[in-house]
């Protein structure tokens, strides 16, 4: 099975990190889109998936450093937490992609997908609950604003993320995961 090089998962987490910086840029002419469809989620998750767990992570402090530090979004107060999540995103989704092998591809994103969400999500509301905002946050308003505000952001992951991937892998733009036997 064809392998991605490492100069290809560094041009890919490089364009990665690009998209979140321009992603978020189209989003926030929308007010409070940042909270409500986490642009900057969908390549961090991407990079991970596709070039595993330590270009995930690497994606996951580029990526909102990078845009913070070019278009101040998010907003310094919001970037620790956002560092925290996203880079548990890029780092999980890598992790199961290398070790969630169920001979289907779309099982093995949907999983990889939705464990790398939760997780970033739980660590992400632990670090602001113990770390950015002791004291300060609730289990409703953590709840609020990582599920209930962001549920259009996580159809629009769910449902783009995994497309994406596989129209990567049929235009042999990346290695097929499960190469088809030629008989």
């Amino acid at each position: 099975m064809m392998k991605l090089s490492y100069v290809k998962k560094a041009i890919i987490t490089a364009a990665c990190v690009a998209l979140c910086v321009v992603l978020p840029m189209a989003f926030h002419a929308i007010p409070n889109a940042g909270g409500i469809y986490c642009p900057m989620h969908i390549p961090v998750l991407l990079c991970g998936l596709i070039c595993g767990a330590p270009f995930g992570l690497l994606c996951g402090l580029l990526g909102p450093l990078a845009s913070a530090l070019i278009t101040q979004m998010p907003p310094m107060a919001y970037l620790p937490p956002m560092l925290v999540e996203l880079a548990v995103y890029g780092l999980v989704a890598g992790v199961m992609m290398r070790f969630v092998k169920t001979k289907h591809l779309y099982a093995d994103l949907y999983s990889s997908l939705v464990a790398a969400m939760v997780a970033g999500r739980i660590v992400a509301g632990i670090a602001k609950a113990l770390i950015f905002a002791p004291g300060k946050i609730t289990l409703a308003a953590w709840a609020g604003a990582y599920f209930v505000t962001a549920l259009p952001g996580i159809i629009i992951q769910l449902a783009l993320i995994p497309s994406i991937v596989v129209a990567l892998e049929k235009a042999k733009l990346i290695p097929a995961r499960y190469p088809k036997k030629r008989g």
